[in-house]
C-alpha cells in the first residue's frame, strides 16, 4: 500500500521513462503518504482510445467523481 494505477492511451515508454516515472511517482508517495519506498507499487495501464469512454471515463471518472482529486475538462461524447 499504496499502489498507484496510470490509465493512459497505447504510448511506447522507454525503459528509461518508465524509471523514470516509478522514481518520481515513488517519491511523491512516500513523502505524501509516510511509507517506505518498497511499500509502493505502480502499474501502467494502456487503454485503446476506441474504448476509453467504456473501460474508463465512465465508470472511473463520472461514477467516482467524489474520489476524484482532479477532473479532467473533456465530457464523455
Amino acid at each position: 500500500m499504496p499502489h498507484v494505477n496510470i490509465k493512459h492511451f497505447p504510448v511506447d515508454f522507454t525503459d528509461e521513462q518508465k524509471k523514470q516515472l516509478a522514481e518520481t511517482v515513488t517519491a511523491f508517495v512516500t513523502e505524501h503518504f509516510g511509507v517506505h519506498e518498497g511499500a509502493v507499487s505502480i502499474a501502467l495501464e494502456p487503454v485503446a482510445e476506441p474504448g476509453w469512454n467504456e473501460t474508463v471515463y465512465v465508470p472511473e471518472i463520472t461514477g467516482r467523481q467524489h474520489l476524484l482529486i482532479k477532473a479532467p475538462n473533456y465530457r464523455d461524447n
